[in-house]
C-alpha cells in the first residue's frame, strides 16, 4: 500500500507556472506506475498526465500538451508536475494517483486504473 500527499498548488496568473509535488510513503515506489488528475467545480475528474514506474515512458491529455511535465524520482518517492503557460481552464483540484504496475514502461490514463489516491492540491489560474 501507498500513501500519497500532494504539494505546491496555489493561485497564479495565466501564462504562470507551477510545480507540483506528491509524495508517496510506504515500500516499493518504484512498482508504481503514477498519474496526476485533476477535477474542476461541476465537471468529472479527468486524466491529466501519467509516466511509467521507471520513468522512461509519459502519457498525457491532448489538452496539456507541450505545457505540462511528469517526472518522477524513484530514490525520493517523490512524482512532480510542471506545469507551464497556464490557462483559467487548467483551474482545478490536482490528484496524485498511484497503480501497481505490471511493465516497467506502461501508462495508465483511466481512473479506474487507480488504486491510490492523495487528497489533491489546488490550482486556481486568474485571468
Amino acid at each position: 500500500q501507498v500513501q500519497l500527499v500532494e504539494s505546491g498548488g496555489g493561485l497564479v496568473q495565466t501564462g504562470g507556472s507551477l510545480r507540483l509535488s506528491c509524495a508517496a510513503s510506504g515500500r516499493t515506489f518504484s512498482r508504481y506506475s503514477m498519474g496526476w488528475f485533476r477535477q474542476a467545480p461541476g465537471k468529472e475528474r479527468e486524466f491529466v498526465i501519467g509516466i511509467s514506474r521507471s520513468g522512461g515512458y509519459t502519457s498525457d491529455a491532448d489538452s496539456v500538451k507541450g505545457r505540462f511535465t511528469i517526472s518522477r524520482d524513484n530514490a525520493k518517492s517523490m512524482v512532480y508536475l510542471q506545469m507551464d503557460s497556464l490557462k483559467p481552464e487548467d483551474t482545478a483540484v490536482y490528484y496524485c494517483a498511484a497503480v501497481v504496475a505490471g511493465s516497467s514502461g506502461s501508462t495508465h490514463s483511466t481512473e479506474a486504473e487507480y488504486a491510490y489516491w492523495g487528497q489533491g492540491t489546488q490550482v486556481t489560474v486568474s485571468s
